[in-house]
């Protein structure tokens, strides 16, 4: 039985101009919209979705005080998006090394397999004691059995937390924005 509470994750974000410049790494010079996240921001947020699950949605809810603050909220946007994108880049390049590494591991430990159980045996003399033959054999079944076992556990069992991470960061780059104007709040307030 799922959990509700991992069904829909809101991220917080209050947008002014005091609390910009705590999104963005502080020695970057570029414009709001091409600086890279500062360490904390990105902890904050991969921190806040640890829960997220495979059809968990996310959605990023900016806070505005102000119609002056609204004009920060376009960058930060695309400053998460392009961050995030980039993550998703990077992880999607590591999960395909993953996989032909594994592939590679995988072929290699057939060959050793095909080795131990075709060459060798016929290698061996055929003079020898059953009993020597016998240990050679099941030593070598062993020993192949030994090597395999790596490739596929990789293969097998190892691949899904990549395309979890990829998931995860692919919900995070294309999150739904929704913007909560205090103004608007605020002067409702005032006129009751």
């Amino acid at each position: 039985m799922s959990n509700p509470l991992f069904k829909h994750i809101n991220i917080y974000l209050s947008v002014n101009e005091e609390t910009i410049d705590q999104y963005f790494n502080q020695h970057d010079p570029a414009p709001f919209y091409r600086r890279q996240l500062s360490y904390e921001f990105e902890n904050y947020i991969l921190n806040y979705i640890i829960a997220a699950k495979r059809y968990t949605t996310i959605q990023y809810k900016f806070t505005c005080n102000s119609e002056n603050d609204k004009q920060y909220i376009e960058p930060l946007i695309h400053a998460i998006r392009r961050h995030f994108s980039i993550r998703k880049t990077l992880k999607e390049a590591e999960f395909k090394r993953f996989k032909k590494r594994s592939v590679i591991l995988l072929v290699f430990a057939l060959a050793v397999g095909i080795l131990c159980h075709w060459i060798l045996p016929s290698v061996l003399p055929e003079g020898a004691p059953h009993g020597f033959m016998s240990a050679v054999t099941n030593s070598l079944d062993v020993f192949s059995w030994v090597t395999l076992w790596r490739p596929f556990d990789k293969l097998v069992f190892q691949w899904n937390p990549y395309l979890k991470d990829i998931l995860i960061l692919d919900k995070l780059t294309n999150a739904e924005i929704l913007v909560i104007d205090n103004v608007k709040k605020m002067a409702v307030e005032s006129a009751a």
